[in-house]
């Protein structure tokens, strides 16, 4: 099994979730964050309005699913497609193996179904 990471752009985070769903992975988890990377950073006024500034942030979101190696490319494949805008502050995808499963219920290891 792999588990795949993606921080996206928070205005994509609804298309990548489709994008995933349409692959036929029923499982996934979104987290709403803030981040630092190469992306321009928008601009912010201050609470009277009066001044501009940097946003020391960007706001992203990470989408995170586990899926069988056989349908990671596919899924990696539908999340590039739709959270790509073509500048830079796109976001990433990371992929990793996951070695064990442990249903917190049954306490039986080794027992994940999508």
């Amino acid at each position: 099994m792999k588990k795949i990471e993606a921080f996206v752009r928070t205005d994509k985070t609804s298309l990548v979730v489709d994008a995933i769903k349409k692959t036929g992975t029923r499982g996934l988890t979104v987290f709403s964050g803030k981040g630092q990377g190469r992306g321009e950073r928008p601009m912010v006024e201050s609470s009277r309005g009066t001044t501009r500034h940097v946003a020391e942030y960007n706001e992203i979101d990470l989408v995170v699913t586990v899926v069988d190696e056989s349908e990671a490319d596919e899924i990696i494949s539908a999340i590039s497609n739709a959270a790509r805008t073509g500048s830079k502050g796109d976001g990433k995808i990371f992929v990793s193996e996951v070695d064990d499963v442990i249903d917190i219920g049954s306490k039986q290891k080794d027992t994940f179904t999508l």
